[in-house]
Formats: C-alpha cells, sequence, structure tokens
C-alpha cells in the first residue's frame, strides 16, 4: 500500500450568521499572522536574535488576556496557531530558497496580509475538534454546523479542513485525506505531446486536442462587466457590488478551464503508460505578444496536472529539453531543416521528400528524445533519430 495526501475541495453554504463568525475567523488569523510578522521584522531591525515559534506563541497565548487583543479568544485557538504555522512555512521557504535549499524561483520574504484582500483562508486541524456529522454537515468550532455539497465522499478521515473564500464570494472546504493510491494497469502506449496554441496538444499518435479558448469566449463578458466597475466610484457599495460579478465571470472561466484539462488529463494517464513532453518555458512566452493566448491556453496547469497523475496511477513522465529543435528535425529520415515561422504548419523534408505536419513531426521526435533519454537513463545508449524512424507512422 502506498498512501498520499490530496486535498478534496467542495463548495460550502454558511449560514449569515456563519458568515459573520467566519469573517470575524479570517480577521483575527490576520491579526495574528501581521503581529508576529511585525515582532520578527523589529527584531530583526533592531539587531536582535531571531524570534522563535515557541516563543511567538507564548506572545500571543498571553496578548488573548490583554484587553487590545481580548477578542481574539472569540474564534478557535487552532486557527490562530495556524495563522502562525503559516508565517513560518513562509519564513522557511524564504530561507531554503536564499540557501539554494529550494528549487525553482526565488522566495520573497513574507508580506503582511491585507484587510481588503478578497481572498481569505482558515485552517482546522485535528485538534480543533472539526467533524462531519450524520446529516452530512461540517461542524466547525465556535462557527456551527455549515452546509456542504458533497459531490463524492471521502476516502478517509481528514486530517485538516481549511476553509475558503475566494474573490467572487464563494465559500470551501478542502479537506486534507490519506488515499490508498493503485497503480493502474500497465499499457504499452507511448506518446510524446507538442503544445501549442492554434492546437492544444498534438499526440504522437496522431490524437488532437483542440484549444478551448476559454478566455477568448468570454472576453466579451469581462470586458463589459470591468467597464461598468471602473465607471463605480470608490468605495461605494456599488463598486463593491460590481466587483463580485467580475470575479465571478473570471472565476467561471477558470474553474471551466481547469475542469478541461483534468478531463483530458486524465484520459491521457489512463490510456498511456509513458508520455513524453516538451519543457515549456511559460513565464518567458508570456512576456511576448501572444501572452494573452498562453495564459488563456494554461499550460503550466496541464502539465503539471499530468505528471501528478502519471506518478499516481504508475506511468512514466518526462519533459524534454525545450532546447530540443523538435520542429527542425525530419521525424523519418532525421534530417534538420532549421527554423520555421510560426504560419509554417505542413512542410517537405529537402532529403527524403516526405511532406510532414509540423505538430505531429514536433510530437514523434519529442516521443523519440523521451525515449532516448529514458534508455541512457537506464544504462542504454540509442539515437532519438533511429528511435524516431523505427516508430514513424
Amino acid at each position: 500500500m502506498s498512501f498520499v495526501q490530496l486535498r478534496y475541495q467542495y463548495r460550502v453554504y454558511p449560514s449569515p450568521g456563519q458568515r459573520e463568525s467566519l469573517a470575524r475567523a479570517f480577521g483575527c488569523a490576520r491579526v495574528v499572522f501581521n503581529d508576529a510578522l511585525a515582532a520578527r521584522r523589529a527584531a530583526f531591525t533592531a539587531g536582535r536574535s531571531y524570534v522563535s515559534d515557541a516563543e511567538l506563541s507564548t506572545r500571543f497565548t498571553a496578548a488573548k488576556r490583554t484587553p487590545e487583543r481580548v477578542w481574539l479568544s472569540e474564534v478557535s485557538a487552532v486557527v490562530l496557531q495556524q495563522a502562525l504555522a503559516d508565517l513560518n512555512t513562509a519564513y522557511r521557504n524564504f530561507f531554503h530558497s536564499v540557501t539554494g535549499k529550494r528549487k525553482g524561483p526565488k522566495i520573497a520574504l513574507p508580506r503582511f496580509r491585507s484587510r481588503k484582500d478578497n481572498r481569505q483562508s482558515i485552517r482546522f486541524t485535528r485538534n480543533a475538534r472539526f467533524s462531519i456529522t450524520e446529516g452530512g454537515k461540517l461542524r466547525l468550532p465556535k462557527i456551527g454546523d455549515v452546509r456542504v455539497a458533497w459531490s463524492r465522499e471521502l476516502p478517509s478521515q481528514p486530517s485538516s479542513v481549511t476553509v475558503i473564500k475566494d474573490a467572487a464570494g464563494r465559500y470551501f472546504a478542502s479537506f486534507v485525506v490519506d488515499v490508498d493510491e493503485q497503480p493502474l494497469p500497465p499499457v504499452e502506449a507511448e506518446v510524446g505531446i507538442d503544445l501549442g496554441l492554434t492546437t492544444f496538444a498534438v499526440l504522437s499518435n496522431g490524437k488532437r486536442i483542440e484549444s478551448a479558448r476559454f478566455l477568448r469566449h468570454a472576453e466579451r463578458t469581462l470586458r463589459r462587466a470591468q467597464k461598468n466597475l471602473s465607471r463605480k466610484q470608490n468605495g461605494s457599495n456599488n463598486r463593491t457590488r460590481v466587483r463580485v460579478k467580475v470575479a465571478r465571470a473570471h472565476a467561471k472561466v477558470a474553474d471551466t478551464r481547469r475542469d478541461w484539462a483534468h478531463k483530458h488529463t486524465t484520459a491521457i494517464v489512463r490510456e498511456i503508460q509513458a508520455i513524453y513532453v516538451e519543457d515549456l518555458c511559460v513565464i518567458a512566452l508570456a512576456r511576448t505578444r501572444l501572452a494573452k493566448s498562453v495564459h488563456d491556453a494554461g499550460w503550466s496547469m496541464f502539465i503539471r496536472l499530468l505528471e501528478e497523475k502519471a506518478v499516481r496511477a504508475g506511468r512514466y513522465f518526462a519533459k524534454v529539453d525545450r532546447f530540443y529543435p523538435s520542429s527542425q528535425i525530419c521525424a523519418v529520415c532525421g534530417h534538420r531543416d532549421g527554423a520555421k515561422p510560426l504560419h509554417v504548419r505542413v512542410w517537405t523534408c529537402p532529403r527524403c521528400g516526405v511532406v510532414l505536419d509540423r505538430d505531429l513531426n514536433a510530437a514523434t521526435n519529442i516521443l523519440a528524445a523521451g525515449r532516448a533519454e529514458r534508455l541512457n537513463a537506464c544504462g542504454g545508449t540509442v539515437s532519438p533519430v533511429a528511435t524516431a524512424a523505427g516508430t514513424s507512422r
């Protein structure tokens, strides 16, 4: 058995009184986070030693007895302790980023949380004694029984639950559960995937996934909503009401794109044993004139979901070097014909005379390069070109 921790998220519908209690909990967690951050910044500025986690916890336990912070006792103590844990995690990520222990882009120092932020969250652990009632409601300490829209059952008892309020004013409960992941039965199929904008993905087996262009299709609605928001006076109730409408419109686009990506990645992982994709530099591509289309495509989310699901299902997943010229090499004879403009979708190999589809040829080359890298990693020696020629359609 191999247990992994996954998040199961559900929509919740708190009552008006419960919304007030959640707002109070959001505010208290924000205050504790900001006070702890201010204490550590003050100690650093004064040249004193780093304020430890235990000392911060002791300070805020005593602060709840003072008149200035007595209202912190109105919410669960676990919520406040988890706010301190979030700050500790933020500092740990920063230190690991500075020292090189953390891969990826550099992490900045923690920042103060704003009360004007429309996205809020609090977390309850098992110490808070939250529970799911027989009627299917989520019982939270000092908040009450919150109605949950269960789309599926939880596979096990959750270790924690995070209550989230997004910019659109919706509430969600995100449970952390242990899941016994069983690998899927092995299959022989292997594919290389070439990602693009005109066609979202082309698989080396000939399958194509067309671009959904969710943002482009909703652009007219978003433009009207944004214009309506720009006409409202800052701080007015009308502006708050319209801002929620704009946030809901954007949330609908994001939710639809995420659902679409989940469905396609699940289908690929179920049918394919080994998956190879190009390691795209999405950050750099998002700085070009194609930025809107790149963000609308959601390549990073698609690749991340594909990798996570492949690992959980026992499939092989690998990324091919982003500098590999998959669009310049003939998948049949291996001749490299040089770079081509984006409008060239079909080209003829000058050596063997084969007419090649640009995207399908690139996907076949990605498959060959991925196979070669996999065999080399296992101690074998293989040529990407020879592999591609041997598996050409």
